[in-house]
């Protein structure tokens, strides 16, 4: 009877059925042909998928992005990289893709980094008089940054579905995000000494001196933190007073965008200190981005805080039934030993782990040219986590390079979201946005190969700060 579970499955994607009630209607088909089984099974199996601690923080982090995205903290994070980095050759390249790693630290998907510093991005490109085609190209690729910087919504589903830590994949996704960073911005120099760009802001010494001076508020808050904290002050009272001191600061000299950086910089110290948990950590996101927007900026008003608020209720529900139907499809591929077979045919086709990620990788690149991340990694996990055991990969490796080819996947057709979002924001078909994101993927796979087969990039932190 499997071939009536995986059959019925792939009928109902074919025929455009969502994945969710594809994975849901193709388990209770099994079910009832089975007769071993009451239906009932199929609502327990969904609720009990969801009835988890860790994927708490979902609703928490959504929330906490769309409250950056709503505030008007963009616009800061904007003006931030464009002091920083607006001078160098192609000027606005470099910081399309600076603004993406300071906004994955907040947003934690891909897609509400291309709707929301996208929309700001290529209209300033465009403006400067960049080509469309480069701008669209660029805004896509920082765009796959969201999810590997933490915090991230992938690596939580991930770290659900396979029981590892979420603190330990949010650290994992450090370093090669900013290995990520440095391809991109390499590729934006090609272009530049390609086509004789020049910078966008005239080099202006007090302009960088004072980004320069924010960043390193930011790196020291933390420093400041671990030496108060080394020195005998309670972590309670030393987080206090250096909170109460960033506010003087933000006060006094009116940065730009230290209080929305430090986002990732409190949620990363407080669990890997171990203040809080990943789902705690979620909810501190939050206050502290209802802090900045209702009390500090006062960019967020009543109305735009209900608005907000539903919507997070709408992605949530969206993600929370994906989770629940791929709980029971799951399931029943675990019963119906097919996550076994599979294993049992990668085995027996080499005991590489290098022949196997290389396999890994192409077949999740395919199917993330098909499928939203949630489902795939829904699907995905239960069927390769056997064989990366057995193979002593590192789950938390493995997790990263799952995340990362599906974001590469959500730059391709048919289904890829950011492809259609940028479509739309630049005012392209279909065609020529899919054209314009094709020479960044060079810099996307190059990464990728880097990422999986030197782990230490991803392994070396969570190592490090959490053994």
């Amino acid at each position: 009877m499997t071939p009536a579970l995986l059959g019925s499955f792939l009928a109902m994607m074919t025929t455009g059925v969502p994945v969710a009630i594809a994975m849901a209607g193709s388990a209770l088909v099994y079910i009832l042909l089975t007769g071993n089984t009451p239906p009932f099974v199929v609502v327990h199996r969904m609720i009990s998928g969801i009835d988890s601690f860790p994927l708490l923080a979902v609703p928490f982090f959504i929330f906490a992005g769309n409250l950056m995205n709503n505030a008007g903290i963009t616009n800061r994070i904007y003006d931030f990289a464009l002091a920083l980095v607006g001078w160098l050759k192609g000027g606005l390249g470099h910081v399309n893709i600076l603004g993406s790693v300071i906004f994955a630290g907040m947003s934690g998907t891909a897609i509400a980094d291309a709707a929301g510093l996208g929309t700001i991005e290529i209209k300033a490109m465009r403006d400067k008089g960049y080509d469309l085609g480069f701008s669209v190209g660029v805004t896509a690729a920082s765009a796959t940054l969201g999810p590997i910087i933490p915090p991230s919504l992938p690596f939580v589903i991930y770290a659900t579905m396979a029981n590892v830590s979420v603190g330990q994949l949010f650290l994992a996704g450090i370093l090669p995000g900013v290995v990520m960073a440095i391809l991109m911005m390499l590729t934006v120099a090609y272009y530049a000494h390609k086509y004789k760009w020049g910078g966008d802001v005239r080099f202006e010494a007090a302009r960088i001196l004072k980004a320069l001076t924010e960043l390193a508020v930011v790196i020291g808050f933390p420093l400041a933190m671990w030496g108060a904290v080394s020195a005998g002050m309670p972590f309670n009272y030393a987080l206090g007073l250096g909170l109460g001191l960033l506010f003087l600061a933000d006060w006094k000299f009116r940065f730009d965008a230290v209080m929305p950086i430090m986002t990732p910089i409190l949620l990363i110290g407080g669990m890997a200190t171990g203040v809080f948990t990943p789902t705690e950590g979620a909810i501190a996101a939050c206050v502290w981005a209802l802090i900045l927007g209702l009390v500090w900026y006062r960019t967020m008003t009543p109305r735009m805080l209900v608005k907000v608020s539903m919507d997070t209720i709408e992605t949530t529900v969206t993600v929370m039934f994906i989770v629940a139907a791929a709980s029971i499809f799951g399931w029943l591929l675990t019963a119906t030993r097919v996550t076994d077979m599979v294993a049992m045919w990668v085995l027996s086709f080499t005991h590489s782990p290098w022949v196997f990620l290389l396999l890994a990788n192409l077949l999740m690149l395919f199917v993330g040219c098909f499928l939203e991340p949630t489902a795939a990694i829904l699907i995905l996990v239960p069927v390769l986590l056997p064989v990366v055991q057995q193979l002593g990969i590192d789950p938390v490796h493995f997790g990263l390079v799952m995340v990362l080819n599906l974001m590469i996947g959500l730059l391709h057709p048919p289904m890829g979201m950011v492809l259609f979002v940028l479509a739309r924001v630049a005012n392209l078909s279909i065609e020529k946005t899919t054209m314009a994101i094709v020479p960044w993927l060079i810099p996307l796979l190059l990464s990728l190969v880097l990422i999986t087969y030197v782990p230490q990039i991803a392994l070396w932190l969570p190592h490090l700060l959490m053994r």
